[in-house]
């Protein structure tokens, strides 16, 4: 069982950058101009940090932690996030 849960930790930990790197890849294709043509410097940077300002770091990392305000780490955490995104 704890093999599995260890198992389950690491790629989660892998998957969620993962998965965050896809929204900036999107963010980024998004990044034209009005006529269609690509930004670059400022105009890309501010473009993409508009794109990702909805896209907020997982909340339910955020409140996963115990009565005492300590982070959750492990079983614990993944329950703690898969019961605030509503068991999915």
């Amino acid at each position: 069982m704890k093999k599995m849960i260890i198992a389950l930790s690491i790629a989660l930990s892998v998957a969620i950058p993962s998965v965050a790197f896809a929204d900036q890849a999107a963010c980024e294709a998004k990044a034209v101009s009005k006529d269609g043509k690509p930004l670059y410097g400022a105009a890309k940077d501010a473009s993409i940090k508009k794109c990702m300002g909805d896209a907020k770091p997982n909340d339910c990392e955020a409140k996963a932690v115990s009565k005492d305000g300590k982070p959750l780490y492990g079983a614990a955490k993944a329950a703690s996030i898969k019961k605030c995104e509503g068991g999915k």
